[in-house]
């Protein structure tokens, strides 16, 4: 298991003080940290972390889930990757936990673990979590002493919304709690319809639908759990939820029941009070199979949305984006072409991690256009509020255009990186098959010869595989990296470009 020992029950107590104490702590403490990531792209945010933070991860059979061990004094760059969604620091991990067989003697074993786990540690690397984030919000000014007052933050703000995103959504299924019965292991045949920790993002509705309702009433009902440990010492006792995953079809329990149950018995090992919005603690137990995780939440907000102030319908994840750029391992000097770029995801995402490259964003919708505009616009806004006196602004234009007549010269691009239109939200299947094959052309023309590539998303796979035969010339596939988007099961391929001259459809120049 990855989880560290237990201390002496007399090491809680120093959890509960978030002052230099705690930052002591961090100095010696170290944490197994848990964080989910677009499923498909484990691999990705695994050479993030080893590059960033210089640990190894561990790639969960859970898709969608990576564990790396750091010292707690990193927490800061952990919370500064761009591939990861939510992060959550292990209590313990149990790779071959046998369940009972009856849904009770089940049920009741997930009951007596809470008194078995070492809660110590993770308590620990909660609270230092939250004094890093309470010197930096500026919406609310609580008493930095109080470990339970930095959570309200999530009672309003942008921060309690998002990763909460989905606990929006979520409880609005939970507070009425019928058809909140699971499909048994509906997941393990759809491994990329997976709830992802507290939350799928805010377009997963297909696969995920049902497990979202689960788990979310499993959170309301049943997360009676609480904390005393890091209550000593305070009048204010910690406000607490459970929310459980899980997938498989050997369970003989929901995760509904398992939640109302595992969260009962938090409650009364540590005198915590359930709460289901204005939580202050989040336990995560996650069911996979025979692996069972049990973490606290370190994030409120899921990092994915970092980027995007102005939302469309169809609006991509910063991490997706993060994952798809990285792909293409852009090079100082790169032009990145994003030629269908939506509300600005991929090349915000570009220009803030990739500088030295000089981004183009376009899209044929005036709309999308504005959008991605006002996104950039308050990027521009943060970074200079960081730093007035080196702010240079960012590396990215943005353009309204047609896709299949871009107003770019023959081969000047080095990488095309887009979120190709699925058919569903926006367009049709029917127009992809025109769209695709002449996007495709147009993309080769554009795209310098023996070094372009091309990072494309798309879940209309069939009508992508035939345009892709038809620009066989131009464009050969050198890697497809299967995704869940939205609770879609898309492909993201990565193109390299032939020698072959393509054609040029007319002169701009």
């Amino acid at each position: 298991a990855l989880a560290r020992a237990p201390r002496e029950p007399g090491m809680a107590e120093a959890a509960g003080d978030p002052g230099p104490a705690a930052a002591r702590e961090g100095a010696e403490l170290a944490a197994v940290i848990g964080a989910t990531v677009p499923t498909g792209f484990e691999h990705t945010a695994a050479e993030e972390v080893q590059e960033k933070l210089g640990s190894a991860s561990r790639i969960s059979k859970d898709r969608g889930k990576i564990y790396f061990e750091v010292a707690a004094r990193s927490l800061p760059q952990v919370h500064r990757l761009r591939s990861v969604d939510n992060l959550f620091v292990v209590v313990q991990e149990f790779k071959d936990y046998q369940f009972k067989e009856t849904k009770e003697d089940a049920l009741k074993d997930l009951e007596d673990l809470v008194k078995k786990l070492p809660w110590t540690d993770p308590l620990k690397v909660w609270e230092l979590n939250n004094s890093l984030k309470k010197k930096k919000t500026k919406r609310k000014k609580h008493n930095l002493q109080s470990p339970a007052s930095r959570e309200k933050l999530s009672d309003g703000g942008e921060e309690g919304g998002a990763d909460q995103s989905n606990t929006n959504d979520q409880e609005d299924c939970a507070q009425t709690p019928v058809s909140v019965e699971p499909t048994g292991g509906q997941d393990s045949e759809n491994p990329q319809g997976v709830t992802s920790r507290n939350g799928v993002e805010e377009e997963e509705e297909n696969e995920q639908s049902d497990v979202k309702v689960e788990v979310q009433a499993s959170s309301e009902s049943g997360a009676k759990a609480g904390d005393g440990q890091m209550g000593e010492g305070e009048a204010k006792v910690l406000r607490f939820r459970v929310t459980c995953n899980r997938a498989g079809e050997k369970h003989s329990f929901t995760s509904n029941e398992a939640a109302r149950d595992f969260g009962g018995a938090v409650q009364e090992h540590f005198q915590w009070k359930a709460d289901m919005t204005n939580f202050d603690v989040e336990v995560l137990l996650n069911i996979h199979n025979n692996e069972v995780v049990v973490g606290i939440a370190l994030t409120e907000e899921s990092l994915h949305r970092r980027n995007i102030t102005h939302f469309g319908p169809t609006t991509l994840r910063s991490t997706l984006a993060y994952g798809m750029l990285r792909l293409c391992d852009p090079q100082p000097t790169d032009i990145i072409v994003d030629p269908m770029c939506g509300t600005g995801a991929i090349p915000i995402e570009g220009a803030a991690e990739w500088p030295y490259c000089y981004h183009i964003a376009g899209d044929n919708n005036p709309q999308a256009v504005k959008r991605a505009a006002n996104n950039i616009c308050s990027l521009l806004r943060k970074s200079e509020s960081k730093d007035s006196s080196t702010a240079q602004g960012i590396p990215l234009d943005i353009i309204q255009w047609d896709i299949c007549n871009l107003p770019l010269r023959t081969g000047s691009v080095d990488v095309v990186v887009t979120d190709m239109p699925f058919g569903k939200r926006i367009g049709s299947k029917k127009k992809n098959w025109d769209l695709y094959p002449a996007c495709l052309m147009e993309m080769g023309r554009i795209c310098t010869p023996g070094t372009g590539r091309a990072v494309l998303l798309t879940q209309d796979k069939k009508c992508f595989a035939k345009a892709l035969s038809r620009v066989g010339h131009i464009w050969r596939r050198a890697q497809t990296v299967w995704v869940n988007v939205g609770g879609l099961h898309a492909a993201v391929y990565l193109l390299r470009r032939t020698w072959e001259r393509a054609e040029d459809r007319k002169s701009f120049w």
